[in-house]
């Protein structure tokens, strides 16, 4: 029998959960602990979770039993505990952002070479089969020479000025949001696919509410219930609800992104249109198992998420017949899959197939150099 690895999670906000569903699917991995601010709430839930067993994170460090430890607190933990983590010999998945400064990130990347650990950084929507399927495309020929990428990932669930989160407090988060939250996974998935590195910026951010309503209690309290204007405080919002970002790629190819948290009736919309010049290749996430296929001297055609039909190095990612839909929760467990496979080597591979922390600290470059554009309206190098 296969040996079991053993996993910890840190933090149970919306994602930590996610992590955790991801890997009760993947065989023989454990995930034994979990970790909260206070001894209190890890008892909670662990127990709402049905994990055996809830710690700070001091004492899970010390737990010898932890292989591997997934980082998914708020944005400024990120690099504290991906270092301790590492320099307790356990291997590291971090949500994105690796950290919130590039100089943390450079330091993560260098302790995890020096350790031989096993590293991530939680680009899930690569894992979309149709995702692979389009880099897969492109690295046989099928879309051609790239001519220019469109791209956008529209939210709405800080449409309303009493919409409030962590992730609107610089402090916390960082100091961008909407490019730092979603727009780094649609970059990601833009060299992801094309192959090509984006080489310069020029961004334009616009802050919709300049003021947001912030609840004093837990909002969970509230649930069901509605608030008074005496539940709130009025508290200045200093990071972006929309960002529009130029783009130019090493090939000399030109794009554009659009990322926002302000359009209603936007969920979670990743979209890419990368036009080439044998094809046209458009992807949307709120509709995951199809892909569109322009063509100029033939008719269009629209590719379904099925295994027969996909390149072997993209089906791999699929665990279900066509016309079975797979969506959000199966992009961290082939994630994963692919994660504790090294694990299991006990190293990082050479070539990793899956995001690691030297992707994390790419997208925290591009992301600052975009911040930067955006202060000085100017086209600014990567």
């Amino acid at each position: 029998m296969s040996k079991k690895i053993n996993a910890a999670i840190v933090g149970t906000g919306f994602i930590g959960p996610a992590h955790l569903e991801a890997l009760r699917r993947i065989p023989n991995i454990e995930v034994i602990g979990l970790v909260e601010v206070t001894q209190e709430l890890a008892d909670e839930k662990a127990k709402l979770l049905g994990i055996p067993k809830a710690y700070t994170f001091d004492e899970m460090l010390k737990d010898s039993e932890v292989d591997v430890v997934h980082i998914c607190t708020p944005n400024f933990l990120h690099y504290p505990q991906t270092k301790a983590a590492l320099e307790a010999g356990k291997h590291v998945i971090c949500e994105k952002p690796l950290a919130v400064k590039i100089e943390e990130a450079e330091e993560l990347v260098a302790i995890a070479k020096e350790k031989g650990l096993v590293n991530a950084v939680h680009f899930n929507l690569r894992y979309y089969p149709m995702i692979r399927q389009i880099k897969t495309m492109r690295e046989k020929g099928e879309l051609g020479d790239v001519y220019n990428v469109m791209g956008s990932y529209l939210q709405d669930w800080l449409f309303l000025k009493t919409d409030y989160n962590w992730r609107l407090e610089p402090d916390k988060s960082g100091d961008s949001r909407a490019i730092a939250d979603i727009g780094s996974h649609l970059l990601d998935i833009i060299e992801y696919t094309t192959g090509l590195k984006i080489t310069e910026v020029m961004a334009d951010f616009s802050t919709v509410h300049k003021t947001r309503l912030k609840p004093l209690k837990a909002i969970e309290t509230y649930s069901g219930k509605m608030l008074t204007m005496d539940d709130y405080e009025e508290v200045p919002i200093n990071t972006e609800d929309h960002a529009t970002v130029m783009l130019r790629f090493d090939n000399g190819a030109k794009g554009s992104i659009t990322v926002s948290q302000v359009n209603a009736g936007r969920k979670n919309r990743l979209n890419i249109e990368i036009a080439g010049s044998k094809s046209n290749y458009e992807f949307n996430s709120e509709r995951p198992n199809e892909l569109w296929i322009g063509k100029r001297e033939t008719a269009n055609g629209q590719l379904m998420k099925d295994p027969s039909l996909f390149h072997a190095e993209a089906s791999a990612l699929i665990s279900f017949p066509g016309g079975h839909n797979e969506g959000f929760p199966d992009t961290s467990k082939q994630m994963f899959k692919e994660v504790y496979a090294a694990v299991k080597e006990g190293k990082q591979p050479e070539k990793p197939s899956f995001p690691t922390f030297a992707d994390g600290l790419r997208e925290l470059i591009i992301g600052e150099r975009i911040i930067e554009s955006n202060k000085k309206q100017a086209w600014v190098k990567v």
